[in-house]
Parts: structure tokens; sequence; C-alpha cells
């Protein structure tokens, strides 16, 4: 009784909580603020916009003229601007993409230097980002044009390549080999991400069409304060998550349209000995009033060494089926921790699985001992259409339990497994019909 009551309490106390930590967080989230009148268009700068001649000299002569004034606003207007590698930006700027602009990035890999980065969660020299902002301030890319990775007929066919250098990398990661000998880009096949920005602050991007990307579509590496917006995805090459924040803090991700050949959002600190190193947890992320489609709704992990926590997803709905709606995987060779997560009112249509969490992902860390701690993860009015497989899963390991879970208002009207919760404590169900609900009286014996 003593254990209920103390369950109980730390149930109401988890609702103060988010509405208190919610609300602060978003007060204190407040994305770019461009403050210089500097404005530079693509026409005034003569970028050819026929998509056949490289753009990238006057798109840099454009951010230059604009550095020099202190910053401002480089317009990109109707048309379509090919450009043969990548676009550096600067602190202070907006770029705006107008209705009926495209970038187009080249898919000629030459084209890309190798530049300080992030693969899978470990550090290395790689192929550029195409768009790329390093330890900005104040950044924001806005309009209703698009951003066209281009990558389908070289980096997203280097999956099936890209064994030898991801095993080399983790090697490297494990081992803890200096960054500056981590030298993977021309001859190898690490694919590069469409927008990275890293070590960066106070970034907004907003209402760009993205589709085609080399591998992840946004990574925020090492951010804080940043606001992404009224995005529009059609990304379904290989690996195209939509969104992965990596060590980051204070996000707003919101109204945003996913269609993704990979997961929508996915949270990550870094992997193994590289996460546990830079030590940065990505914490108070707010996630609202999104509709997914893709391969997984909301993934934490499973590069998450450094800890996530304080994470909210509230108010979203699927367009389509996700395999998977919330995913909180990790495994004994990450360590960290996952912690202060809350989903509130979201509804998915068809999933293999509604809730999973697991600690042995991947069958990954066998022989380890990095166990993860994962603690107060808070469920309420979470449904699905359909689970073809199970509605939830919580999988522990017996050396670390996850603990301090309620699951209220959990529906899924059809489920092959409702419920499987192995290896964990402290897990509170109230108003869950886990495939189906049984609304009858029981007969009697006759």
């Amino acid at each position: 009784m003593k254990h209920f009551f103390v369950i109980v309490v730390a149930f109401l106390f988890s609702i103060s909580l988010f509405a208190d930590e919610y609300q602060s967080t978003l007060e204190r989230i407040t994305g770019a603020q461009v403050k210089s009148t500097a404005h530079v268009t693509t026409k005034q700068v003569n970028a050819p916009n026929d998509g056949q001649k490289d753009a990238l000299p006057a798109f840099r002569k454009a951010i230059e003229r604009l550095r020099k004034s202190g910053g401002g606003t480089f317009v990109v207007t109707r048309g379509v601007y090919l450009l043969n590698g990548p676009l550096e930006l600067i602190s202070n700027l907006t770029l705006q993409l107008e209705e009926g602009a495209t970038i187009k990035f080249s898919p000629n890999p030459a084209y890309y230097p190798l530049v300080s980065t992030s693969w899978e969660g470990t550090w290395v020299n790689n192929y550029s980002p195409f768009i790329r902002g390093y330890q900005l301030s104040h950044v924001k890319i806005t309009g209703k044009g698009t951003i066209d990775g281009n990558a389908a007929t070289t980096f997203s066919t280097w999956k099936r390549l890209q064994e030898a250098d991801k095993q080399e990398s983790r090697r490297m990661n494990h081992e803890g080999v200096p960054r500056e000998e981590r030298n993977f880009g021309h001859g190898h096949y690490l694919r590069p991400q469409l927008m990275q920005f890293y070590k960066s602050s106070n970034v907004t991007i907003e209402g760009v069409f993205i589709t085609n990307s080399p591998f992840w579509c946004i990574h925020l590496l090492e951010c804080d304060n940043v606001i992404l917006r009224s995005l529009r995805y059609s990304a379904k090459l290989v690996n195209n998550d939509g969104i992965d924040p990596e060590c980051s803090s204070n996000m707003l991700i919101e109204d945003i349209d996913f269609d993704n050949g990979d997961d929508n959002v996915a949270i990550k600190s870094g992997r193994d000995h590289d996460g546990r190193s830079v030590g940065k947890a990505s914490h108070h992320i707010i996630i609202r009033n999104c509709r997914f489609k893709g391969l997984h709704g909301v993934v934490i992990g499973s590069e998450m060494s450094a800890g996530v926590h304080d994470v909210w997803v509230v108010d979203c709905v699927a367009s389509g089926y996700c395999k998977r709606g919330i995913y909180i995987k990790t495994n004994p060779d990450r360590g960290g921790f996952i912690s202060n997560i809350y989903v509130r009112n979201t509804h998915f249509q068809e999933v293999e699985d509604l809730l999973y969490v697991t600690s042995m992902y991947a069958g990954e860390g066998a022989d380890n001992d990095k166990y993860t701690d994962i603690h107060d993860i808070h469920v309420d009015n979470l449904t699905c259409e359909k689970a073809r497989h199970a509605a939830v899963v919580i999988q522990g390991v017996p050396q670390q339990q996850p603990y301090n879970l309620t699951l209220s208002n959990v529906q899924a009207k059809e489920a092959l497994i409702g419920l499987s919760i192995n290896n964990t404590k402290g897990v509170v169900l109230n108003n869950c019909n886990l495939g189906g609900v049984v609304n009858y009286a029981p007969t009697t014996a006759k």
C-alpha cells in the first residue's frame, strides 16, 4: 500500500511538472531575432535560375555582401538554383525562399569538402552538409520555397557501401581516437546531412519544403534555442530522418507535415564513448501539433549516451502509416539516462507498435555494462486504430530496470499483443484498453 501511495504521489507531481516546465520552456524558446535591415536578392547578384548553371558563386557573393553589412536578408526569388557545393551561412542572416524558388544541390560528392561533424552519434570529419551553419547565432531559413538535396543518383545509393566506414567510425569512437584522425569524405561512404547547424544558437527554420536528402534532413548538433515550424516534407530516400536534435536544448518543433523515409523526429545525444565524453544531454524539447508520416513518429535514441530529459510530445496526429508511434531505444553500449518524457493527446492510425521502450535495441552491448537509467515516462491519451504487433512494449534489463512509468488512457482498438512488460518496476496503468474494450457484463455459470 505504501509503494502504491508513493507512485500515485509521483504521478500527481508529474502532472504539475508537466504544466510548469512546459510553459517555462515555451517562454524561453525565441528562435532567431535577425535585426539587420540589409537586403540582397538573387537578381541583384545575377544568380542563374535555370537549374543548369552553377549559382553557388552568386549565393556566396550575396552572403558576403550581407556579412559586410552586419547581416540581413538574402531573398531567393522564383526559379531553380543549382548549387555545386555547400551553402555556408553566417550569423544574423535570414535566408528567404520565395514561393516558386528551389535550391537544388549537385549530387556530385566531389563538391563537398571535409568538415567537422557527427555521423550517427560519432564525431568525425566527413562530407560537408549541403546547408551548414557552424558556431552561428540568429539565423533564419524561411519561406514557401523548396530545398532539394537531389541525392537520388549518388549519396542515396551508398547505404550498401557504408558498412566498413560505419564500423571504422565506431571503432574510433570506442577507442577514443583523436578527432583530427577521424577522416572520411572522399573515398568513403558516410552520407552527409542536408542541413546542419553545429554549435549554434537562436535558429529558426520555417515554412520550406524539403525533399531528396542525402541522409538526415535537419541535424541540430550542440545547438540551443531553436524553432522548427510549419515545414513540409516529401523526403523518402534512404535514412531521410526529418529532424535530429543531438546534444541540443530548448527546441520547439511544431505544425510540421512529415513524410519521411525514416524517423520523423529522432532525439539523440551522442553514441557510446563520444556521447559520454561530450556530455551534453538533449533536453527541453517540445514537439506539438505535428502530423507524422514515415517510419517512426518520435524516437529517443538509440544514440543517447549523454542523456535525454524533459521532452514533450503534445497534440500530434499521424496522417499515414508509422511503424512505431513513440519509440524509446537504448542498449548496454550506451549508458546515459532518459527521463521526464511526456506524451499527451497523440493519435496514430495503423502502426506495428504504438509505444515501444527497450533497453535491448539491436541486440548490441550484450557484453557491456553501460546500462541506461530510464525513468519517469508519462503517457496520457495515446491512441491508435490498429497495432499490427503490440500496443505497449516495455523491455528493461535486470541490471537497470525502467521505473516510474505511468500510462493513462492508452487505447489500441486492435492489437495482436496488448501489453508486454519485462524487467521494469513502478508501472501504473489507468483506463488503458489494448486490443479492444470489454463493455459487456460477464455471463453467469449455467
